[in-house]
């Protein structure tokens, strides 16, 4: 695999992660939204990632081997949570509000994953060049 393919396989992971800490920022700016109904209330959203590996594909207009493909944005399956507000503007005739299913703790964890995945295809990034450079200046000699 040639270094600028390292680049680039590299650049497509620091674009998924961004995708990914996107929606992450997403669900802690909602997870204190309250809905007067369970099918209004925000759903947490999670990137879905597909791996191409070994494949040519498409991508910034060049062929690219290998690399992550954010495949979907989807909707957190857990249940949103009932509270009794009969105070709230919003509540159903019940008094009921349904507030997001975002945990604001497991956001912090998944930011910090993707922020430290982040990190390293910057270090993979930075590594080539480095290689790269190290290789023009043998050629130099």
């Amino acid at each position: 695999m040639s270094i600028e393919n390292n680049m680039n396989v590299a650049g497509s992971a620091l674009a998924a992660q961004m995708v990914r800490l996107n929606a992450i920022a997403s669900n802690i700016a909602n997870a204190s939204v309250v809905a007067g109904s369970q099918e209004e209330a925000f759903r947490g959203k999670r990137a879905v990632f597909q791996a191409i590996v070994g494949e040519y594909v498409q991508k910034y207009g060049k062929d690219m081997e290998g690399g992550v493909l954010v495949e979907d944005i989807v909707d957190d399956p857990s249940a949103v949570k009932k509270l009794h507000q009969p105070w709230n503007e919003v509540a159903d005739k019940d008094g009921y509000v349904y507030a997001s299913n975002v945990n604001e703790i497991e956001e912090m964890v998944e930011m910090l994953a993707a922020s430290r995945s982040y990190q390293n295809n910057v270090q993979v990034i930075t590594t080539s060049k480095e290689l790269l450079l190290r290789t023009l200046d043998l050629a130099k000699a």
